[in-house]
């Protein structure tokens, strides 16, 4: 039976932890040193994600090579405090703290009432704000933390949590972020927590985005990996309501996922006629 003409409960996500955990850690220090640095920032916000980015990191590099940032907003969570004080003590990184409420005050001072997509925008950008100065104090490059499920679904903040120098999680659906995280002894209490980006009490990314990661990670493999067509979806059992909205999302977050689109006017355009390889010269 082909991949495509699974039903759902059978698409298999699985992955090699160790092989995928050692490829990833190599990854991140290559491109670190590609990039003439040595050490690399991470926001760490008790969740799955920034955890395993972090083991990564610490890996790659050494774990004093490795910046961690708490950045937490008035209304964060005490849990999210701690979980992440956790990893890094598990870790042996470097930890420092900075409120990002002063930050987001000023905003909402001159901006006026926000709404809460609004405010949790402001707060993510205020951390990404805060992860790159550190980075350019220290020479450092900003790790991303968003998985493939994020990315696809464009849950996430332009230029805020979606941004970073370079990204070790984002071939990783969020189910399989949670294999890796078992298998490099991500603490279980962050494991097991429910995903959240905690933008505000009681938010989590399952609610907001109306579907549990399990489902649609098997979706999203379907329609991605697998390049299933709609009809064959529909044939592996999943409703044509989360096949129709999950199909119009990933294709209306494209605008996330690539550098910002520039207008032709000459004969080489940069990302379209200019593409510099990074081992190479112009």
């Amino acid at each position: 039976m082909s991949a495509v003409s699974r039903s759902s409960s059978r698409i298999d996500l699985r992955i090699d932890a160790a092989c995928t955990a050692e490829i990833l850690a190599r990854f991140v220090r290559t491109e670190v040193l590609r990039a003439g640095r040595a050490r690399a920032v991470v926001g760490l916000s008790g969740g799955i994600d920034s955890a395993v980015a972090a083991t990564l990191a610490a890996r790659a590099l050494g774990p004093d090579q490795v910046v961690c940032l708490r950045l937490p907003h008035r209304t964060s969570a005490a849990a999210a405090l701690t979980d992440a004080a956790d990893v890094a003590r598990l870790l042996g990184t470097p930890l420092e703290t900075v409120d990002i409420t002063p930050i987001v005050d000023g905003f909402v001072q001159v901006s006026g009432e926000v709404g809460r997509v609004r405010l949790g925008n402001a707060m993510a950008r205020a951390r990404m704000l805060c992860l790159f100065d550190r980075s350019a104090a220290l020479d450092a490059l900003v790790l991303g933390t968003s998985n493939k499920s994020e990315l696809l679904l464009g849950y996430g903040t332009l230029h805020g949590d979606l941004a970073s120098a370079i990204n070790p999680l984002g071939d990783l659906y969020k189910t399989q972020v949670r294999q890796l995280a078992e298998h490099l002894g991500v603490p279980e209490a962050i494991r097991h927590k429910a995903p959240s980006a905690d933008l505000w009490p009681g938010q989590t990314d399952e609610e907001d985005l109306g579907v549990r990661y399990d489902e649609v990670d098997r979706l999203l493999w379907l329609l991605v990996d697998a390049r299933a067509s709609r009809d064959a979806a529909l044939a592996a059992g999943f409703a044509p309501d989360l096949v129709d909205g999950v199909r119009q999302r990933v294709a209306s977050m494209q605008f996330k996922r690539v550098p910002p689109i520039v207008a032709k006017v000459s004969s080489r355009t940069l990302g379209r006629d200019f593409r510099y390889p990074r081992d190479g010269a112009p």
